[in-house]
C-alpha cells in the first residue's frame, strides 16, 4: 500500500494514506500515564506522531517509523485505533493509528517536529489543535485499559 491510492472519497484526487500511534508511557517520576504530542513548526499545531506511508509500506510498519522520526522513541504496538478520515486540501486522507508503548529512545528536533510533550490525558485533549485527535485518546484508554 502506498500513500496514495486510487480510492477516492468522492472529493478531489486519490485517498491520501497515512498512520501514527497515540504514543503513551508511565511517568518516570510519578507512574501515572502520559501521552506524547508534537509539535509541528509548519502548521504550528500540536497532534499525535503520524504521516504518509511510503510506497508498499504496510500501515503499522508506518506509524512505527514515524513514531521514531518524531519523537526518537522506539515503540511496542497495542490495539488498533479508530481511523480518521478528513479532508486536506481538498484531497480525501485516511489516517490508520494504533497504541503504541514508548519504551526507548531521545527526541531530537528537527524542521519536521520541533517539540514534544508529555502529558496527562486531560492535558493532552486540551492542548490537540485538532478536535479528532481528541477521541484518540479516548479510544487508548478503552483499548489498553489505562488510566
Amino acid at each position: 500500500m502506498s500513500g496514495v491510492s486510487g480510492d477516492s472519497d468522492g472529493l478531489h484526487g486519490p485517498v491520501v494514506h497515512a498512520a501514527g500511534c497515540v504514543l503513551w508511557r508511565r511517568s518516570p517520576v510519578t507512574g501515572a500515564l502520559e501521552i506524547c504530542l508534537v509539535h509541528r513548526p509548519k502548521y504550528d499545531d500540536w497532534s499525535h506522531p503520524k504521516g504518509k506511508l511510503e510506497p508498499g509500506e504496510e500501515p503499522l510498519a508506518g506509524a512505527l517509523r514515524e513514531v521514531a522520526e518524531e519523537t526518537g522513541q522506539r515503540a511496542v504496538p497495542g490495539p488498533e485505533l479508530p481511523t480518521a478520515r478528513y479532508a486536506v486540501d481538498g484531497r480525501p486522507k485516511q489516517v490508520r493509528y494504533w497504541a503504541a508503548e514508548a519504551v526507548a529512545g531521545t527526541f531530537v528536533p528537527s524542521r519536521e517536529v520541533d517539540r514534544v510533550l508529555w502529558l496527562a490525558p486531560d492535558a493532552a485533549r486540551a492542548r490537540l489543535t485538532q478536535p479528532r485527535d481528541r477521541d484518540l485518546i479516548d479510544a487508548l484508554l478503552a483499548a489498553t485499559g489505562r488510566s
